[in-house]
């Protein structure tokens, strides 16, 4: 019996150690007012396009104003552009500043776990969003986010099924014609992501460039490189070796085709040689990542790299029916031809 108590007695003393339960994250409210987004820098475009409206979104990342003032999303809703930015610290989250503005919701980056717990912590209703949860899939990750979306403002999920639906018909069509490429005359593609103070990040394997090569029936020049995000930094020597027939520059980078094609150090690379060195579109958002602009810029990369097979396709004219007809949103012509025009290699770019 004092054997039985003293067990009983241990495992108490061995429950009484455990750390204290977790605080449940506090749940969303049944009508949404006030979102904010933290972190996650294209999910304000995704917001505004799936509401319709920028009315409801109080605070966004600096990076995401940033593109809201410079490309098509600050035109469309200007009063996205009265946002708060001021509560970012870093590539963290100040949770009292963010706190005084009184959120409904926040979106956050799944990634950053200590934002979400400071964020749980303060008890405030958040809503993790991952971009590389299913792969840097581009079309795949933008799916789930409106399906999200979705279950937060059924109100307006027929736009999302709506804009879902686009979305696969756009990989259809490319896959379908990327298949009839021969395989001698696929084309070998980079991306530059980021180019700094001489270092040049491209887009490896685990990253959206990899996605977007084999949606359009391309190879990706740096599939050999495994590191992710701003980790997969590579050398001219690298970029030689490569040899890509095709070069893409991201909104990420002030870089423009006119740099690199005026760049001595850059002849010898065929792309350059070839005068296909593109910046990509600038539109809703940076269209390297997922987003609205995601089947646009799937038509657009692949009439840059393969013009004979996807040629046809008037992308301004398909731009402005896709914003209309799936959102409600007008853009004139002359716009959308500004941003989804033929690329025309060794341009300004932005």
């Amino acid at each position: 019996m004092r054997f039985f108590i003293f067990l009983l007695a241990a495992a108490f003393a061995a429950l009484s150690c455990l750390p204290a339960p977790r605080a449940a994250r506090a749940a969303l409210p049944p009508k949404i007012e006030r979102a904010a987004v933290a972190g996650i820098l294209p999910f304000p475009s995704v917001l505004c396009l799936y509401l319709g409206s920028a009315e409801k979104i109080i605070a966004i990342p600096p990076a995401s104003m940033s593109a809201a003032r410079e490309g098509l999303l600050g035109e469309l809703f200007p009063e996205l552009l009265k946002a708060e930015t001021s509560f970012a610290s870093g590539a963290g989250v100040n949770v009292e500043e963010l706190m005084t503005l009184r959120p409904d919701a926040v979106f956050y980056l799944e990634a950053d776990k200590t934002a979400g717990r400071a964020l749980e912590n303060a008890g405030l209703a958040c809503v993790p969003v991952s971009p590389s949860k299913w792969g840097y899939d581009v079309l795949r990750t933008y799916e789930e986010w409106i399906k999200a979306l979705a279950e937060i403002f059924p109100e307006r999920a027929e736009v999302g099924k709506r804009a879902v639906a686009y979305g696969r018909r756009a990989l259809e069509l490319t896959k379908a014609r990327a298949a009839l490429i021969p395989q001698s005359e696929r084309k070998k593609v980079l991306f530059i992501v980021r180019s700094e103070s001489g270092k040049i990040v491209t887009s490896g394997k685990n990253f959206f460039g990899q996605y977007w090569c084999e949606a359009i029936g391309a190879e990706n020049a740096a599939s050999e490189i495994t590191a992710e995000r701003s980790n997969a930094a590579v050398t001219m020597e690298q970029i030689y070796k490569w040899n890509p027939d095709v070069v893409f520059i991201t909104n990420f980078t002030k870089l423009a085709p006119r740099d690199i094609i005026s760049d001595a150090g850059w002849k010898p690379v065929e792309a350059v040689r070839r005068g296909a060195v593109y910046k990509m579109p600038l539109a809703l958002y940076r269209t390297y990542t997922p987003g609205p602009d995601a089947p646009l810029a799937l038509l657009w990369l692949a009439r840059a790299v393969y013009p004979d097979t996807f040629g046809d396709i008037d992308l301004p004219k398909q731009a402005v029916k896709y914003y209309k007809e799936i959102f409600g949103i007008d853009v004139s012509e002359g716009r959308a031809r500004e941003i989804f025009g033929a690329p025309q290699g060794g341009g300004a770019g932005r």
